[in-house]
């Protein structure tokens, strides 16, 4: 419970028509683009018109906006009163996931899902929303008391759990969210700049730890808990296949074909993006994607830029990109009209979790970071990526609708 926080004010019934105007026309991308990269390969599959992937990525859409107008119902602070018991579920959630029978993996060997029924949901999309909000709520106190390493490293301590758990599974991408989410909120909320320090030298040795471990560490040896296709992806990255200058031309054809199947989709998906030129093929004329070049089974989720950005080229990725700056600032303007510190703190940590996923999603696609299994908010299909994403909005609006007065 958080015992700083001020008496809740009486509810503002504005809305953030900006914010919510670019999350709308962000959805409508989204089902747009997810139907030209899927209804051909659903079709093929005689799949039901209800099992189409864009029919179940608008239920996404709509259970997301019900959440969404679900967290405006109360105020933030008596939301944030519950949030450790949130925090724990989610925890005892992502150590389920990991039990046989319990989670589901996704093809490659990862356990990231608990399925119930017909329905799957991955945990570590809630448990992202947990941690912001039960980090926001700890923070929330005094400034004098961050002064203490014990208050300071139980804070980091909320996030490596977590971040641990999902690492495990393995889900790099998803866990590695949670440290720049810590750092922003422990900055905004005045932790001093030696534990920060100390934060970020820890994070940047943690990295080059698990690139050495990836990239040089021979198989076997490895001690950081990564799929095979993981460490592919970082080799590929920075372009580690080396072949042996006594290489037999077997050897060489061999080593040849090997980097060739490890880069393949990044390699399809900057076809994509700069075969798109200025204005794009047109929708549903992208080929990387409708001949399957663009691995069908990413272009819907990962990749889904990369269909964009074919199909509508750079004025196309440029409008996508206006719409994510309108959330992003529109969330900034929240943060900073809050009316006290629990508000500012989760403003900055949705804010903060947005700009994180856009960021490694987009970057990937154009070949800026390494290929990470990470949804762009809002346009890449997954339900609970979506519900999660919209959740994260409400708490925007919610922090919007309290807020101070002047």
């Amino acid at each position: 419970m958080n015992r700083f926080a001020s008496t809740p004010s009486r509810r503002d019934t504005s809305i953030l028509w900006p914010l919510w105007l670019a999350v709308l026309g962000l959805m409508l991308v989204g089902s747009a683009f997810i139907y030209s990269a899927t209804a051909n390969t659903d079709s093929a599959n005689h799949l039901p018109w209800w099992r189409y992937r864009v029919f179940t990525q608008g239920a996404a859409y709509l259970i997301g906006m019900v959440a969404a107008f679900g967290m405006c119902l109360l105020d933030y602070s008596r939301i944030a009163r519950w949030s450790l018991v949130a925090y724990w579920a989610s925890v005892l959630l992502l150590v389920l996931v990991l039990i046989p029978g319990l989670g589901s993996d996704n093809g490659w060997g990862a356990m990231r899902w608990i399925e119930v029924g017909p329905l799957q949901f991955q945990p570590s999309e809630f448990a992202k929303l947990a941690f912001l909000f039960s980090l926001a709520n700890y923070l929330s106190r005094p400034t004098g008391e961050l002064g203490s390493a014990f208050v300071v490293g139980r804070a980091l301590a909320m996030a490596l759990l977590p971040f641990t758990l999902i690492l495990v599974q393995p889900d790099l991408g998803s866990a590695a969210v949670f440290l720049p989410v810590a750092f922003v909120q422990l900055l905004v909320a005045g932790a001093p700049r030696r534990f920060l320090l100390r934060f970020t030298s820890g994070v940047a040795l943690a990295v080059a730890l698990l690139l050495a471990d990836a990239l040089f560490v021979p198989a076997g040896w490895h001690f950081v808990p990564l799929k095979e296709y993981q460490r592919a992806r970082l080799q590929v990255y920075f372009g580690l296949n080396p072949i042996p200058k006594d290489a037999t031309p077997a050897q060489r054809a061999t080593a040849r074909s090997e980097l060739k199947r490890k880069s393949y989709n990044i390699e399809q998906a900057l076809i994509s993006v700069g075969s798109g030129g200025l204005t794009g093929k047109g929708w549903r004329e992208g080929r990387q994607s409708a001949l399957g070049y663009l691995p069908r089974t990413v272009a819907h989720n990962d990749f889904i830029f990369s269909v964009i950005a074919e199909e509508k080229g750079f004025l196309g990725s440029v409008t996508v990109i206006g719409l994510y700056a309108v959330v992003l600032f529109t969330g900034i303007k929240v943060a900073g009209e809050a009316r006290d510190r629990l508000g500012r703190l989760l403003a900055v940590g949705v804010v903060t979790l947005l700009f994180t996923h856009i960021f490694v999603n987009i970057g990937m696609n154009i070949h800026l970071l390494p290929v990470k299994g990470i949804p762009l908010p809002l346009l890449s299909a997954g339900g609970t990526s979506v519900i999660s994403s919209l959740v994260a909005i409400g708490i925007l609006q919610n922090i919007h609708l309290y807020r101070r007065h002047y």
